[in-house]
């Protein structure tokens, strides 16, 4: 069984790519998951981006890894040769990085050892999608979210220069095998099909 997972912040396209890989029929030889968030039956019951704590950011990653939990379930019962993720435990690491950056919760370490002991799905290949911070603003303007972008944690300037260098500069490597990284500045549906040819490759 191959993993593929789909990573890169909050509005860059990993859903629509999810959705158009549906379209052009990936189900019928791979399982598709998409992201932690909606998985979780409740909106309520979803973690905080901006943890109050390290013992909140933990508890963060307890919730979502449940959700991991049944992935990997899924994925067995499924029994198909490939598995793509709309995010990974990657992106929970990612955003444990970058909680320590900005306010030294020191968690990293924690929930690494926990993924030691806790089933997950361990991808072999993940496709990043790097999106300047403008073109998320614009893209999330454009979706009618009207919350002002300064509050909204997930496109704050250093929490995305966080999460990017996570997966980039390595100095704690992600768990997926190897990253690759998709210019994600176009159209949605451009993007869309840059997944599809890359993602069509790595399935051969």
């Amino acid at each position: 069984m191959k993993v593929i997972a789909l990573e890169g912040p909050s509005y860059a396209g990993k859903s629509t790519a999810v959705r158009h890989l549906r379209r052009q029929g990936y189900e019928d030889r791979a399982y598709i998951a998409d992201c932690y968030v909606k998985q979780i039956g409740h909106r309520d019951a979803v973690p905080p981006a901006r943890t109050a704590s390290a013992a909140e950011q933990i508890a963060a990653f307890e919730t979502f890894m449940a959700v991991e939990e049944e992935r990997v379930r899924t994925a067995l019962a499924a029994a198909k040769p490939f598995v793509i993720l709309d995010r990974s435990v990657d992106t929970l690491l990612a955003h444990a990085h970058a909680l320590d950056a900005l306010f030294g919760y020191a968690v990293q370490h924690r929930l690494r050892d926990r993924l030691q002991v806790l089933p997950y799905l361990c991808p072999d290949r993940t496709l990043y999608f790097d999106v300047p911070a403008e073109a998320l603003a614009l893209r999330r303007k454009t979706a009618g979210h009207t919350v002002a972008e300064p509050d909204y944690f997930l496109h704050e300037p250093a929490f995305l220069t966080h999460t990017c260098d996570y997966f980039h500069a390595r100095a704690q490597p992600p768990v997926s095998r190897e990253v690759t990284v998709l210019p994600a500045d176009t159209s949605r549906d451009d993007i869309a099909h840059a997944v599809e040819a890359l993602v069509s490759f790595w399935m051969r």
